[in-house]
């Protein structure tokens, strides 16, 4: 196929420089793999904002096209997965990392990295989600299927106001859990309030105390989202037989913890990864977006954006001042 299509390419012209436009590609500039998808939508997060300036640690080789989700409809499929027409989600994975990605109006990929969007969700409305609402949605996943309940205490979200964060807090309040969230920016509370926040509280408050082995039991379940000392603190404030999510490190890598409420109350720290989640039970947390745990709130969480507004956007996340999900358009773009 020559098919042609717009998309924001990353070159390095030398050591250490990184431009990027918007330009033609075509499909011959694209990896192999058994299905060819028209991007409708993507979104943006952290790890895009890392590649589009470069980071090693997400891409090496350019030029390259960022956009770890992706969201549209089958153009072809050679191996009869998925049929033309077919509106499909593709997330995480290699996309957007080595693997171009959702940031071009065209993707081919593995077949296998693709699901079909589940009925009752929109190709938008999946990407107002994206990883992030993935991530999300196992972490909660991992509280419920552990046995806890909105009867055995409050949860903590930590990291609330980033974007697994609010849609953590929005889907446990839609689920009838009385949610604390954690932010280093209070001024956003009237925002996290409307998603369903019972309480907000500040970082300082959280860690008050924290150079002990154990805190007063508080939350029944926790999602992380920050890691390092938010997180040593949440495990150290579980009530017994608590269940405690992690899924970032913005904190730090470090866990300085000691045995104690792992042996003495019981608590459980379970590791959430987006990236390489099997497909049945993405499939499933999927399903449950698009269901049970469907959001009414999500066009309050996003700021609707065309390739031409990414670089803004991707600047504005470096220096922490993004407010809202970019929500990409490609259609438009």
């Amino acid at each position: 196929m020559t098919m042609e299509f717009k998309a924001l390419l990353v070159e390095q012209p030398e050591k250490k420089v990184f431009n990027r436009s918007i330009v033609t590609r075509s499909l011959d500039d694209l990896p192999e793999g058994e299905l060819v998808v028209k991007v409708h939508y993507s979104s943006l997060n952290f790890k895009d904002a890392l590649s589009a300036v470069g980071n090693p640690g997400v891409t090496r080789n350019f030029p390259h096209t960022p956009g770890i989700d992706a969201a549209g409809e089958v153009v072809s499929c050679t191996d009869g997965l998925f049929q033309p027409g077919d509106q499909v989600i593709v997330t995480s994975y290699d996309l957007g990392m080595e693997t171009d990605g959702g940031f071009g109006q065209m993707i081919r990929v593995p077949s296998k990295w693709a699901l079909k969007l589940p009925a009752g969700l929109s190709l938008k409305e999946s990407m107002m989600l994206g990883t992030a609402g993935l991530t999300a949605a196992l972490s909660v996943r991992e509280l419920v299927e552990n046995g806890v309940t909105p009867e055995k205490g409050p949860v903590l979200v930590t990291g609330a106001t980033g974007g697994v964060g609010s849609l953590a807090v929005a889907i446990l309040a839609k689920i009838g859990f009385k949610v604390t969230a954690v932010t280093g920016k209070l001024e956003e509370t009237p925002y996290l309030e409307s998603l369903g926040a019972a309480q907000v509280i500040d970082r300082e408050t959280l860690l008050k105390g924290n150079e002990r082995p154990m805190l007063k039991p508080t939350w029944a379940g926790v999602v992380d989202c920050v890691g390092g000392d938010m997180l040593a603190a949440a495990i150290k404030s579980a009530r017994y037989d608590g269940v405690v999510t992690c899924c970032g490190l913005v904190g730090s890598i470090d866990l300085a913890v000691s045995v104690f409420p792992f042996i003495l109350r019981g608590v459980r720290l379970v590791g959430i990864d987006s990236a390489e989640c099997p497909m049945e039970r993405r499939t499933q947390v999927w399903q449950r977006l698009a269901s049970e745990w469907k959001l009414d709130n999500l066009t309050t969480m996003v700021d609707e954006i065309t390739l031409d507004g990414l670089e803004e956007k991707v600047q504005s996340m470096l220096k922490g001042g993004l407010k809202r999900r970019g929500l990409v358009n490609l259609l438009d773009s």
